[in-house]
C-alpha cells in the first residue's frame, strides 16, 4: 500500500497513492466521522487548476488529489519517480469503496447528475453489492447554489446517516464542491465525475487497454466531439509543455495560488 504523499506536477499537488492507500484513508475518516476532501484530478482537472490561480488555491487544499489519469501517474513518476504502477480512477475507486461500504454497513449519499443518471447509478450499484446502503441521493441543480441552499444541501446529506459522499459534478463544479463544503460535512467528500454515466451505464468506457494508454481522452473525444474537442484540444498539448518545462528545470510551477475571492459552489 502506497500512502498518500503530495507532489507538484504543474504547481497542483497531487498525492502519490494508489487504491489500497485511497480506499484505507476514506474508509477511515468515514468511520471516524471526519471530513476529507477528496478529487480523482485527469489531466483537464489539473491544468484547470494550474491555470487558474484561484482553483488552484482550491485543489491544493484539498486533503487528497488522486492521480485520475494515466497521464498524470505518469508525470508523478517522471518528476519525482514515484512508485505508481497504475492510476487512482475515479469510477474504480467508487466501485470499491461501495463494495468496503456494502461489507462494512458504511451508508452513502450520491450527489450529482441528473435524475436518469442517478436513478441507473442507484440501481446497478444495488444490483453489484445488495447490501449497500444508499442513504440518500440528490440531483445537480446544474446552477450556482445560494448561501442558503449550501447549508440546506450539507444538512440533508448529515441527516441522511451517511458515512461518505461521492459528487457528481463535472470538473471543475465538483472540485468547488467539495472544497467549499469540506467544513460542513463530518465524513469525507469524494469529486469522482465520470463515475457517475459510467456506472449508470449511460456513457460509454473506454476499452482497458485504450485506458492503460493513456488513451482514453480520445476515446471519449470521438464519443462526444461537439462537448469534449475545446477541452482536449487546447489543454493536452499545454499539459505536455508543462511537464516537459518542469521536468527540464526551465520552470518551476508555484503552489499557493490565490485564495478564491468569492464562493463558487455549484450544485
Amino acid at each position: 500500500m502506497i500512502h498518500k504523499d503530495k507532489k507538484n506536477v504543474c504547481g497542483i499537488l497531487v498525492d502519490e497513492i494508489d487504491y489500497e492507500g485511497a480506499i484505507e484513508y476514506v474508509v477511515r475518516a468515514a468511520k471516524e466521522s471526519r471530513p476529507a476532501s477528496i478529487s480523482a484530478l485527469a489531466v483537464h482537472g489539473l491544468m484547470t487548476g494550474a491555470l487558474d490561480n484561484e482553483h488552484k488555491h482550491r485543489l491544493n487544499n484539498l486533503d487528497v488529489v488522486l492521480p485520475d489519469g494515466q497521464p498524470v501517474r505518469w508525470a508523478l513518476n517522471l518528476l519525482h519517480k514515484s512508485p505508481l504502477r497504475d492510476r487512482c480512477y475515479g469510477p474504480n475507486l467508487t466501485l470499491y469503496l461501495c463494495e468496503r461500504a456494502a461489507k462494512e454497513g458504511l451508508p452513502v449519499f450520491l450527489y450529482g447528475a441528473t435524475p436518469s443518471i442517478l436513478g441507473a447509478m442507484q440501481e446497478n450499484l444495488k444490483k453489484r453489492f445488495p447490501s449497500l446502503i444508499i442513504a440518500g441521493a440528490e440531483t445537480s441543480k446544474f446552477r450556482r447554489l445560494t448561501p442558503q441552499e449550501k447549508i440546506e444541501v450539507a444538512e440533508r446529506i448529515r441527516q441522511s446517516g451517511a458515512s461518505m459522499v461521492f459528487v457528481g459534478l463535472g470538473c471543475p463544479r465538483q472540485e468547488v464542491f467539495v472544497y467549499e463544503m469540506r467544513d460542513l460535512l463530518p465524513m469525507p467528500a469524494l469529486a469522482v465525475g465520470a463515475a457517475f454515466p459510467f456506472i449508470a451505464g449511460e456513457v460509454k468506457q473506454a476499452p482497458r487497454w485504450i485506458q492503460d494508454m493513456g488513451m482514453e481522452w480520445f476515446f471519449r473525444l470521438c464519443m462526444e466531439p461537439r462537448r469534449l474537442w475545446r477541452r482536449y484540444v487546447y489543454l493536452n498539448p499545454a499539459y505536455i509543455t508543462f511537464v516537459t518545462l518542469q521536468l527540464l528545470g526551465l520552470r518551476s510551477f508555484k503552489t499557493d495560488g490565490v485564495s478564491p475571492s468569492s464562493e463558487l459552489l455549484y450544485g
